[in-house]
């Protein structure tokens, strides 16, 4: 099999530096550099971009990114014992490449980064979700990044591009629909991993908008949601009835049915309801 650059194989690297994938960080990791740079070239032509990569363990999909032609990488690693790792892969691609040994969720990358900026990460399972909605809520939109190409598992990925009416329809999918364009890209076997974890995963890259798909104030659209959502098994006048007064009024108003629940309300109406419950 041709490899995408000249360093060793990421079997060698993981034996040279002793990198078993710890299950408290979240880690598997994707040993076949040909899969990772196919993962690299979801996310577009990088050659005019910055990219953030969280989580790269021993760099698969680093090499992947820098082998595309990504203008310069900075990743973001939690564990110490990747670092002499990625210093390889840093050395290979002078200038190209800056690693952060820290967590994700407290390092300001922005500060390392000149737009314009894409997200590229096979994301530790543990903190993914959260990072994800923290990409997608910012205070002001659009946001740092032009897209996300992210690894999820295949449920959470489904969560993202589900339509109404469909078990996996809920918060996620209203979250990543209002403002970005997303669509699962490659579905990936456990096998392709090491360990192999016990689920599939599934590559989705989200394309954000100029501006949200409709009209709603961002706070109060994750309220409304949230509470219809949270006890998704009741109609909407039970489960709302604390968000807003004469909430069936405001229901009617959005066109929804009070009787309906929230799995089969579209975006456009969840949007609809939070400009009515704002109402006086």
């Amino acid at each position: 099999m041709a490899s995408i650059d000249t360093l060793p194989p990421l079997r060698d690297v993981i034996t040279t530096h002793g990198l078993s994938a710890r299950k408290s960080l979240g880690q598997n990791f994707l040993l076949d550099l040909n899969l990772t740079a196919k993962i690299a070239r979801q996310a577009g032509d990088l050659t005019e971009c910055d990219v953030l990569e969280i989580g790269p363990g021993p760099g698969g999909l680093t090499r992947g990114l820098l082998a595309e032609g990504a203008r310069r990488v900075l990743a973001i690693e939690k564990d110490q014992r990747c670092m002499p790792a990625l210093a390889e892969i840093s050395e290979a691609y002078p200038g190209r490449l800056e690693v952060i040994n820290g967590d994700a969720l407290e390092v300001d990358a922005l500060s390392h980064l000149t737009p314009p900026i894409r997200i590229a990460a096979n994301l530790p399972y543990n903190v993914g979700t959260e990072l994800l909605v923290r990409w997608l809520t910012p205070k002001e939109w659009p946001p740092f990044w032009q897209s996300l190409t992210l690894m999820f598992q295949k449920e959470v990925a489904e969560r993202i591009v589900a339509e109404p009416g469909s078990k996996a329809y809920g918060r996620l999918a209203i979250l990543s629909q209002w403002r970005a364009d997303a669509k699962i890209v490659l579905h990936l076997p456990p096998e392709a991993f090491s360990p192999p974890p016990k689920v599939h995963s599934a590559v989705v890259h989200l394309s954000a908008l100029e501006t949200p798909r409709f009209e709603a104030d961002a706070a109060v659209l994750s309220r409304v949601v949230a509470a219809a959502f949270n006890q998704r098994r009741k109609m909407l006048r039970a489960s709302l009835k604390s968000v807003a007064p004469n909430i069936e009024d405001r229901l009617i108003a959005a066109g929804i049915k009070p009787t309906d629940r929230a799995e089969v309300v579209p975006l456009e109406a969840f949007c609809a309801l939070a400009r009515e419950v704002v109402k006086p």
